[in-house]
């Protein structure tokens, strides 16, 4: 696939999957390239995500780069302004207005990389997800590999005590593998009152 960037201003690229598939890796190795570049790079992630480090963004894989927690959009919009390239890592965990935040980043000529779940453990949009794949100019989705089948997985199992975590559990609880699975659409499993809360 051919790829040509506006030739002028910026512009928003979403990276999406389910967990373990590379999003933040991907992301990393985007920004690692802007900084080889020349350009002013800067990076967030919200603060509640503290699994690997409090400061840095790690991937599954071990891949880590410097960046800026924050607990909200607010604090992205006032300190990625004199910057070129402004990644925001788990950015389901974000407030709607995050969307606009970006916007606003690119409408003032910067390239706005966004990567994060893009639905949750139910199998629903995550989020502001959604809403941000809509308005970016790029966009890609990445696969896992399914930890039951081995085959293409694009959903994520949150587990609790081995088994599906209840359909009513919270959206957002912050994991990793000890917590959660890549799962293919036939492995995944609704967990306990997905029949109920569906009617």
């Amino acid at each position: 696939m051919i790829r040509v960037p506006p030739q002028r201003g910026g512009w928003l690229e979403v990276v999406c999957g389910p967990m373990f598939s590379g999003k933040s890796e991907e992301m990393i190795r985007r920004l690692r390239r802007a900084e080889i570049a020349g350009q002013r790079v800067i990076l967030f992630k919200p603060r509640i995500d503290s699994r690997y480090d409090v400061a840095d963004v790690v991937s599954h894989a071990g891949v880590r780069m410097s960046a800026v927690p924050v607990d909200g959009y607010a604090e992205v919009v006032a300190r990625a302004r004199s910057h070129d390239v402004v990644g925001i890592d788990e950015v389901q965990f974000f407030e709607q207005e995050v969307v606009h935040a970006a916007l606003e980043l690119a409408d003032g000529g910067a390239r706005v990389i966004c990567s994060g779940l893009d639905q949750d453990f139910r199998r629903l949009p995550f989020g502001p997800v959604p809403e941000l794949l809509a308005r970016a100019e790029f966009v890609d989705k990445l696969q896992a590999v399914c930890h039951r089948c081995g085959g293409p997985a694009t959903t994520t199992q949150r587990l609790v005590d081995g088994r599906p975590a209840p359909y009513s559990g919270d959206t957002i609880v912050v994991g990793a593998a000890e917590q959660y699975e890549a799962r293919c659409r036939d492995c995944h499993e609704p967990g306990a009152g997905a029949v109920a809360a569906a009617a």
